[in-house]
């Protein structure tokens, strides 16, 4: 029986249709001979900042967590949260797991990653007035979910408030942030819709504003210390094409996120191209930035940026 633990509740998409989907197949396969016993909500205790080191230390066999709420310690894997990089979800979830396990082996000593993956995108949702122009952000507090969210905030001249997932709606609510940078997919589940009311959007087709790396993965003594067999089941349900799977399962759910918010008759504006191309050249140096903080770690930072913007695109 493995323990698998993650920060979001049951009624997620991360939980009803990623985990336990993942955890049905894996105990038919094995003739039931591997089974999850799932523990949502930190239900095992700890914050979501510490689900990665839980699954290393044994705490839980399994997690599903973003590796860079722990800020600074996984830049190698941080490329593909930089803005404006992804355009489509499942493609670029395939492309991090080919990514990370040429390039960021090192950044997950101690797991055993089953599949990497990311969300739907990020855009702003914000709870006072709506944001138009970059000289809106003046004088806003917005939530940002990692380091890199945290530079774009920055550049895009707003007040960054580093936060994770679950303590955000109720960041919104109390007026500790204006506004927060989350995904359509998160939005019913945790009521974001109820504590905002505005909601900008990137154009069709444009590069999504900010996506966060998502990694499922297991202790690596206790996969290691499984019989072949079980192993094998393991092995085939992980990999690039459960990676991109899990994307496209992210993707396909963004429309009940927004249906909640037009229900509540929230107002939406997509940015025009011009304006749009504004916020992409106000934080196009995040991208050197990244590259030469990766240089001065000893990699080709230059390199690496290249080959993730090919698999997002």
């Amino acid at each position: 029986t493995l323990k698998v633990h993650h920060f979001l509740p049951p009624g997620s998409t991360a939980h009803a249709k990623l985990i336990v989907p993942w955890c049905d197949k894996i105990a038919k396969e094995s003739s039931g001979r591997l089974k999850c016993q799932i523990y949502p909500s930190m239900q095992l205790g700890g914050t979501p900042q510490q689900l990665f080191d839980q699954a290393k230390d044994g705490v839980a066999d399994i997690v599903w967590t973003v590796p860079s709420y722990q800020a600074g310690r996984f830049p190698v894997s941080e490329a593909f949260e930089l803005p404006f990089m992804v355009v489509d979800s499942e493609r670029a979830s395939r492309g991090l797991w080919q990514y990370a396990t040429r390039n960021a082996t090192a950044e997950y000593k101690g797991v055993h990653p089953i599949f990497f993956h990311l969300h739907d995108g990020s855009l702003l949702h914000t709870s006072r007035r709506q944001v138009r122009t970059l000289e809106d952000f003046r004088g806003l507090k917005v939530r940002a979910p990692t380091r890199q969210g945290t530079k774009m905030v920055t550049a895009l001249g707003a007040t960054p408030v580093p936060m994770p997932l679950p303590q955000t709606a109720e960041g919104l609510s109390k007026g500790v942030i204006d506004g927060a940078l989350i995904p359509w997919e998160v939005m019913p589940t945790l009521k974001f819709e109820e504590v905002t009311k505005f909601h900008t959007e990137t154009p069709v087709g444009a590069p999504q504003m900010l996506n966060s790396v998502l990694v499922f993965a297991m202790n690596a003594a206790r996969y290691d210390g499984l019989p072949p067999e079980l192993r094998k089941v393991i092995d085939a349900n992980s990999g690039a094409a459960v990676s991109a799977w899990a994307g496209k399962v992210f993707a396909e759910d963004r429309e009940p996120g927004r249906k909640a918010a037009e229900a509540r008759k929230n107002t939406f504006y997509t940015l025009p191209e011009a304006e749009f191309r504004r916020w992409q050249a106000s934080t196009a140096r995040i991208e050197e930035e990244w590259a030469k903080d990766m240089a001065a770690k000893g990699y080709d930072g230059k390199r690496l940026l290249a080959e993730a913007k090919a698999a997002c695109r």
